[in-house]
């Protein structure tokens, strides 16, 4: 288990109570299950209390967390007959962002999302889930599939950001994201997109402009990272705790807002510690999710999701 910072003391607790199991095995005359025991349970309330009302800041760390299932995982595990699709037909093939022909729950869909990668090679080759222009590129073609044969397109979401680098500006990287954001706004099938880790900036919002945008718990959704907020508000990344309270990044604050449309639960102390228990609550809201909008013509589906997009923020920050 990789700890976060505000859990170090449950690290040493539960610590504590492997060591004594530890030495337990190696000298069998040991007894001290009962003591290990105990701090279980001490463990089990400390863990309970540490993310019954998480800060926003605590819950960017969470969402960050590197044990938390990413977009191959849920793909791996919801999905069947997932056939990969490949390049923009344009200039290369982003490995950002991963998508291709799957069944979910043997229903034929269009699946699309930010792959962050789960270890040092894989997150260099995936660029840390951000995606160039013909990442997003390349979501316009498998967008444009699924309206071609009506497959309804799932989308899961996690990047801190599309990628800033020189090559990317110079290859369209602001006009990639609209016309990605466009393309969701026009396609004639049901879109529903899961925000699984981190939704940031335009990077989120070109896969995210769904009929439903769905949200774990403890997932973040946000214009900018709190670092990125503090530098340019204050000149100083080290004010990201309050810049994530003023940011109201939260599941919560954008279900209040209108931002999001449900929260998935995430199993205690957040998916990271139940990977198995998060990807199944997943795969229940998509189906749900679907059989909401099962039946809507491709217009009614074009005229409501326009028209939830232009009502957003009627709420207003006082929600």
């Amino acid at each position: 288990m990789n700890y976060l910072e505000f859990e170090k003391p449950l690290a040493e607790i539960e610590g504590k109570a492997a060591e004594l199991r530890a030495m337990a095995r190696s000298n069998p005359e040991m007894d001290v299950e009962k003591e290990a025991e105990a701090l279980d349970k001490k463990a089990d309330q400390l863990l309970t209390d540490l993310y019954k009302n998480l800060t926003p800041w605590r819950k960017c760390q969470v969402a960050r967390h590197q044990d938390r299932p990413h977009c191959k995982d849920y793909i791996d595990a919801l999905f069947t007959e997932f056939t990969p699709l490949a390049g923009d037909r344009n200039f290369a093939d982003d490995h950002a962002i991963m998508g291709g022909l799957a069944r979910l729950n043997d229903r034929p869909v269009v699946v699309i999302g930010q792959e962050k990668g789960s270890d040092t090679k894989s997150r260099i080759e995936r660029n840390f889930g951000m995606a160039r222009p013909e990442g997003y590129r390349k979501a316009i073609r498998l967008m444009d599939l699924a309206h071609r044969f009506r497959l309804p397109v799932i989308t899961l979401v996690d990047t801190p950001g599309a990628y800033p680098g020189k090559g990317a500006e110079e290859r369209g990287q602001a006009e990639a994201i609209a016309r990605s954001t466009e393309k969701c706004l026009q396609v004639g099938v049901p879109v529903i997109s899961v925000i699984v880790g981190e939704g940031g900036s335009g990077g989120a919002v070109a896969l995210a402009t769904a009929d439903k945008v769905l949200m774990l718990e403890h997932s973040v959704y946000s214009v900018i990272t709190p670092e990125g907020c503090a530098s340019i508000l204050w000149k100083d990344a080290e004010k990201m705790r309050e810049a994530a309270e003023a940011m109201r990044l939260t599941a919560q604050d954008l279900l209040r807002l209108g931002v999001i449309d449900q929260i998935i639960a995430e199993p205690r102390g957040g998916a990271q510690r139940d990977r198995k228990a998060a990807i199944e609550a997943v795969g229940k809201a998509l189906e749900a999710a679907l059989a909401k909008l099962d039946g809507k013509s491709g217009d009614k589906l074009i005229a409501g999701r326009r028209k939830k997009f232009l009502d957003m923020g009627k709420k207003g920050l006082a929600a």
